[in-house]
């Protein structure tokens, strides 16, 4: 079943069109990422589905029923969303549970007043934070107040949460744990969420399914393994991961496969669909290209082994700068008038600028028509 469905949804503000047919399914249950750059349209997209901001054409529809279309529109009251804005917007004169009782209806006369408390005893525990309700917002952390606007958000029971980069402001290691906490707790209460982002490591490390948005568009939708291993074109190939992309023509192997030959070499073709010789675009990920040398640890990679169908070269080349990463490093090598390739390799054994080295890719390759 489909918790949210936008399909063929615009928005512009006056002249200017920030969605442009927007068309995105979220499972129930599922953790969605929107991703995409400043501008793309990410946060638009999430105040159209919360009712904030009425949608110019196309349907809303929440778990089979429409909230905005052509036959009207239902208020955000009515839409029973969460929405958790990426400063979290806490009031600041009620405490923490103060906070997340907040949004809670009250029956009269005080009546279900030891309902609602267990239930925001619940919801605090759930985010780690049982024993801080008493605090007031400026008493917390950045990452203890995106907990409370998380416990505030569920503790409605809402049919969807609308996450809208409330990671982004903490810095690295903070997000990481207070991003595991916060998924941990729609995880626990089988909540239905939609994270917008601009990271593609979040989006790819936590959400069930991606769409990637450029300029209110969905260039590509689908698994994080899809979407980073068989991107749908070659901008949507560099947003959501670093990758090579390279000028390459196509040709048949010696028993006919299909084949593509680039400055890395003659590459296994991933799929049969560009038939006869054209002119491509390649896609090579760091993690393929195999870098071997006097400086790295084992001998040069073999004539025979290079010339196998699935690992391609020789390519003879210089490193010319190293990116750290502690547990990898990214390598930049200049290969003559092929250009510059990176490389991902091993943070121990990461060459430095200026040795020599070999590489070869590993696998076969994407290619799309130029």
């Amino acid at each position: 079943m489909m918790a949210l469905e936008a399909v063929d949804v615009w928005k512009s503000y006056g002249q200017v069109p920030v969605l442009r047919g927007v068309s995105l399914s979220v499972s129930a249950g599922a953790l969605t990422a929107v991703l995409g750059t400043s501008g793309a349209g990410k946060t638009t997209l999430l105040r159209v589905v919360a009712g904030f901001e009425p949608a110019d054409a196309g349907t809303v529809t929440l778990g089979g029923q429409a909230v905005d279309g052509p036959l009207g529109r239902i208020p955000p009251e009515r839409r029973h969303i969460g929405y958790v804005p990426q400063d979290g917007a806490l009031f600041p004169h009620l405490t923490v549970r103060g906070n997340v009782a907040f949004a809670l209806p009250r029956g009269p006369r005080g009546a279900g007043r030891g309902r609602r408390d267990d239930l925001v005893g619940e919801m605090l525990d759930l985010v780690g934070l049982a024993d801080l309700g008493g605090r007031y917002p400026h008493e917390l952390s950045g990452g203890q107040q995106q907990r409370v606007a998380i416990a505030r958000a569920l503790a409605t029971r809402p049919r969807l949460v609308l996450l809208d980069e409330p990671f982004a402001a903490l810095d690295a290691s903070l997000r990481s744990t207070v991003r595991a906490d916060v998924l941990g707790a729609l995880r626990a209460t089988g909540t239905t969420g939609v994270l917008v982002t601009h990271d593609q490591d979040e989006a790819l490390s936590v959400a069930d399914y991606v769409a990637v948005l450029r300029d209110g568009t969905v260039t590509q939708a689908g698994t994080p393994a899809e979407v980073y291993s068989a991107p749908a074109d070659p901008w949507t190939a560099g947003f959501v991961g670093t990758a090579n992309l390279l000028p390459g023509v196509t040709e048949a192997g010696d028993l006919g496969e299909a084949r593509v030959r680039t400055a890395l070499g003659s590459h296994a073709l991933r799929g049969d669909d560009i038939e006869g010789k054209r002119e491509v675009t390649v896609l090579v990920r760091p993690e393929q290209v195999i870098l071997s040398g006097p400086a790295l640890p084992g001998p040069v990679l073999p004539g025979p082994v290079l010339s196998s169908p699935v690992l391609s070269g020789p390519v003879a080349g210089t490193v010319t700068a190293a990116s750290y990463h502690g547990h990898d490093a990214l390598i930049t090598v200049d290969i003559g008038d092929g250009g510059t390739v990176r490389a991902r390799t091993s943070g121990a054994v990461a060459p430095a600028p200026g040795d020599n080295v070999t590489l070869g890719v590993d696998g076969p390759v994407i290619a799309w028509r130029g």
